[in-house]
């Protein structure tokens, strides 16, 4: 076993951990950086819902990490098993150690797929599909073009998720294929959310409401899903407000699993009573270790988990860590920003764009709020181009 030692130590080597890592060498190439993450595959998530709609293939959302650790930066190639903020170390699960100055924690947020009971053993078979992650999404579109009409379900569950427009945005999809296919009028298509609505921010979930009424959509929420039994192709759902079971009979089930904090971010001094890393709202600094800085999904910023709230929460990590280093205040506030590109069909698109409590923060200059084929062109071919070559290299 044997001691590392670097000035910054990145814990997670996504899309919050790259990006912060590029930023700090883009503002002080003097730095000594490390990155720990065991994966040799990084994924641009965002792009899984066009994969299972069958848009683009997932290869197209795939990278080798190593072309993305920035020049400069060391690759520590494992995972960690414990924090020890008060000796300023983590440790590895090789038994390294890893000391530091300043650490960053950015592990992301960890899919429970066995918070369902039967769905990891139905998943990826007879109907039962999902787009969270790599190996399952292909099997979603397998799914949809071979449906021939049915109970097509689509769950949302009671736990925070990345991307919360995700679970819905693969319905609309499903929708408008089946309307292109001739089989949407025997098909019936219900969305089990365990939310008290269809979005949280009034201005779009006004239009998603609209949406939904027009184009047949079964809506139960406050509903939440606890059994896959596959055998008899039923989902079971559990009323929140009166704890009383709901079966629904599927053909088709696209799963949304729980998600939660990582267990050793859970498990660790780091945690808040939810689990997540527990930092400052407005500054991304730990509330209790001043060298513990956090952003992204395991981070407890109260907003959406998405990429491109980390785009926004990165800038503001970046500075206020150089500025701890040197003594100083820190400068800059994170306002809660995220976005939500909501796929509403092939071609259709409504971006939602807001920041804490629920404060509209559009850029560009026309409604966002209504379907538009422009900004499917965003969300389809833009974005990824500036996840790739911009927000990962320090520069977006």
């Amino acid at each position: 076993m044997a001691e590392h030692t670097h000035t910054v130590v990145i814990v997670g080597g996504g899309a919050a951990g790259i990006s912060t890592a590029a930023s700090l060498r883009n503002q002080d190439p003097t730095l000594d950086i490390a990155i720990v993450e065991p994966s040799d595959k990084h994924y641009y998530q965002p792009l899984w819902t066009l994969v299972g709609g069958g848009v683009f293939p997932r290869e197209r959302s795939e990278r080798d990490e190593a072309d993305l650790i920035p020049d400069g930066v060391t690759w520590i190639r494992d995972r960690v098993s414990t924090f020890e903020p008060d000796a300023h170390q983590i440790t590895l699960s090789s038994g390294d150690t890893v000391r530091y100055e300043q650490l960053v924690v950015a592990v992301g947020i960890q899919l429970n797929w066995q918070a369902v009971e039967g769905l990891r053993e139905a998943l990826g078979s007879g109907g039962v599909c999902s787009n969270y992650s790599y190996d399952t999404v292909p099997y979603t579109w397998e799914t949809l073009r071979s449906f021939d009409g049915g109970n097509a379900v689509f769950t949302f569950p009671a736990t925070p998720i990345k991307c919360a427009g995700a679970p819905q945005k693969i319905m609309w999809l499903t929708d408008h294929w089946l309307r292109k296919q001739g089989v949407r009028d025997r098909s019936r298509i219900t969305f089990g959310c365990a939310t008290p609505g269809i979005f949280g921010v009034p201005r779009y979930a006004e239009t998603l409401s609209k949406l939904a009424a027009e184009r047949g959509i079964v809506e139960r929420y406050r509903h939440d899903l606890v059994a896959i039994r596959a055998s008899s192709r039923e989902a079971v759902f559990r009323n929140l407000d009166t704890d009383d079971e709901h079966v629904e009979p599927y053909d088709m089930i696209h799963v949304t699993p729980p998600q939660g904090a990582p267990d050793v971010v859970a498990r660790s001094p780091l945690a808040n009573e939810a689990g997540w890393v527990d930092v400052h709202k407005h500054t991304t600094q730990h509330t209790r270790y001043p060298d513990v800085f956090s952003c992204g999904d395991a981070s407890s910023l109260p907003n959406s988990k998405t990429a491109a709230a980390v785009r926004k929460q990165v800038p503001v990590l970046t500075q206020n860590l150089l500025a701890h280093r040197r003594g100083a205040d820190l400068p800059a506030s994170y306002d809660g920003y995220a976005s939500c590109p909501l796929v509403t069909g092939y071609g259709r698109l409504i971006l939602a764009e807001f920041g804490y409590d629920g404060k509209i923060m559009e850029t560009l200059p026309f409604d966002q709020s209504k379907e538009r084929f422009s900004l499917w062109a965003i969300k389809a071919h833009a974005l990824p181009r500036m996840y790739w070559h911009g927000m990962l290299r320090g520069r977006w």
